[in-house]
């Protein structure tokens, strides 16, 4: 019989010496595996666990429920969030009311990346959105997370190094395995028709796409939240609030910031 990953989290009732060493020990008297240990948050810990059958979790559960220094808070096959929880030693935060919304801070951009990554690596159409303040990372961990997850990057609009605004893409640049990035104000306030048919075209791709400020995007066009498959937000700070300063939609010049990509 093929074994199978589970994920254990527990909450320490009473801290003593030894006490890792007595829940390993459980795990091997049931034979059970353990693949991955650490820390996650305060006095919680996670396991990921390899065994046969679902009766050896059972027992475990058994067990625990007479031990008074460990609660388990979760005994469940593997999400991608309990995997990174225990590579990382941080939990993943998602919103209460919204469950597809994540939440990080800027000293989680390791976390992020690998998140990110995780959900580039899966095959089909995929909408991103992003929210965050200048210069805390968006960007970058975008980038970074295509690299991880082998993908080709590519700006449809972008504000990274100079204004890109593209208008139709090269022959090569259409691929299931390209992930499209698009600057929500960029395209909102500074394109042009010819753009947003380009955009709407990569829309249907299926494709994985990053929408950066999406309630921008989505005030100025028929795309909606709903859309949106997963919400990132990243902040400097816990605390941090996301806001977004009016932009008035100039006018738009031949020479006005445009990057080699415009046609």
């Amino acid at each position: 019989m093929e074994k199978k990953e589970w994920y254990l989290e527990y909450e320490i009732q009473y801290n003593r010496p030894g006490l890792l060493g007595d829940i390993s020990s459980l795990l091997g008297m049931l034979a059970i595996n353990i693949i991955t240990i650490n820390g996650v948050e305060n006095s919680h810990r996670g396991m990921l666990l390899l065994c046969k059958n679902e009766e050896q979790i059972d027992r475990l559960k058994s067990v625990v429920k007479t031990m008074d220094t460990i609660k388990i808070t979760k005994l469940r096959r593997p999400k991608l969030r309990d995997t990174l929880a225990v590579r990382h030693g941080r939990y993943i935060h998602s919103d209460v009311d919204d469950r597809k919304t994540f939440r990080f801070i800027r000293e989680d951009l390791g976390l992020l990346v690998d998140f990110l990554a995780e959900l580039f690596m899966k095959d089909g159409h995929k909408l991103v959105g992003i929210r965050g303040m200048p210069r805390v990372g968006k960007t970058e961990s975008i980038v970074a997370s295509s690299v991880c997850a082998n993908k080709r990057w590519l700006f449809v609009s972008s504000t990274l190094l100079k204004q890109t605004i593209r208008s139709q893409l090269i022959e090569d640049e259409y691929s299931e395995d390209t992930l499209y990035i698009i600057d929500g104000i960029v395209s909102t306030r500074r394109a042009n028709e010819k753009h947003w048919q380009l955009v709407r075209e990569i829309m249907r791709l299926p494709a994985t796409k990053v929408v950066e400020h999406p309630d921008i995007f989505v005030q100025e066009s028929e795309y909606k939240m709903e859309d949106f498959d997963y919400i990132i937000e990243l902040r400097n700070t816990e605390d941090e609030e996301i806001t977004y300063e009016t932009v008035e939609k100039p006018e738009l010049s031949p020479n006005d910031g445009f990057s080699m990509f415009d046609f």
